[in-house]
């Protein structure tokens, strides 16, 4: 990512990692903020400039570390070092939480943050995993401060714990030679690449996310899949099946041996369709009447028969082509 714009809290510039993007990004324009949470000129842009925000990079401090508990992969949910992503994917649950402001923030009080996933790591009396990629793609935002390289050496050095992530992106090379001492579970998403190249802007193409996960795989790191998220357009049972193909073709047999799935359903939202209609106008609407219903305050999900048939179809598919690997939860 190349930034347009910085736009910053001084505070940031206190912390080492403030000071190195200061000296990266010196071209740049910095312009100072005093909440990286709400900056109001941007808060006010029309929908249309939905495209251009994303090309501005934001950094702050984070100030709340509290973790949530979560039973899927992981025993919590860590806030980390950035939240938000540079990336369009048509559906972006963080459209949701942020609405058009969902752009990349990098926070720099990454030693603050370790320190507290050391201490509950070891003061536990079983080994926890920590998500700490929830709110952001921790790969793509190590190319720009390298944070997921240094998280990666400094919590190797602990006596327990896991940590994982999910990624659309292929920029792994940095972390192949780590020593990581398999305390990192690392989890791509892939989809059809139809679906991918229409509607996941920006983002790696299934074979290069494929290559990827092999690549970690090979170096010694634990890794999962996500077919995430399901989208079921018109003919999404040929696109899927072909999927489901590919990734039997090209995982390469260490991935399938230590490999788990995970499956999850789009959800939508209105602000979705009101974004997406006026800074994507000639994108898919990824809206169906006939296949989706309301699900809560402005947000929409598929049918309950519709979302069914999905499940039992690709639970049929993965076992004829993936057999043996977990599926660990559909959503």
């Amino acid at each position: 990512m190349k930034p347009d714009k910085v736009f910053y809290e001084p505070a940031a510039l206190n912390y080492e990692l403030g000071k190195q993007l200061k000296e990266k990004f010196k071209n740049v324009d910095w312009l100072p903020i005093e909440n990286h949470n709400n900056i109001e000129q941007l808060r006010k842009n029309p929908n249309k400039e939905f495209p251009s925000m994303k090309r501005h990079l934001i950094i702050g401090v984070r100030k709340s570390l509290k973790y949530v508990p979560n039973h899927k992969v992981s025993d919590f949910l860590v806030p980390y070092t950035s939240s938000g992503c540079s990336a369009m994917c048509l559906y972006c649950f963080l459209v949701c939480n942020y609405n058009k402001c969902s752009y990349l923030r990098l926070f720099v009080n990454r030693e603050q943050m370790m320190e507290k996933l050391l201490k509950t790591a070891n003061n536990s009396s079983k080994d926890l995993t920590f998500e700490i990629g929830s709110n952001s793609d921790l790969v793509l935002e190590n190319t720009i401060t390298g944070n997921l390289e240094w998280t990666i050496e400094n919590f190797s050095k602990s006596k327990k714990g896991f940590l994982t992530f999910p990624t659309k992106f292929h920029m792994i090379k940095p972390l192949l030679c780590l020593n990581h001492r398999g305390k990192i579970i690392a989890r791509i998403s892939v989809n059809p690449e139809e679906i991918i190249r229409k509607v996941e802007f920006g983002t790696s193409p299934l074979k290069a996310r494929v290559r990827a996960l092999n690549q970690m795989s090979e170096a010694g790191y634990k890794v999962g899949m996500l077919i995430a998220p399901v989208v079921l357009l018109g003919n999404w049972q040929k696109l899927y099946s072909e999927l489901i193909e590919y990734l039997a073709d090209e995982l390469s047999p260490r991935t399938k041996e230590q490999l788990f799935i995970e499956i999850i359903f789009m959800t939508y939202s209105f602000v979705h369709r009101a974004i997406n209609q006026e800074a994507f106008p000639q994108a898919l609407d990824l809206y169906d009447q006939t296949l989706m219903t309301g699900r809560g305050r402005g947000k929409y999900c598929y049918k309950t028969e519709a979302r069914a048939a999905g499940e039992h179809f690709l639970r049929e598919e993965l076992a004829r082509k993936l057999k043996g690997i977990p599926i660990i939860y559909v959503v």
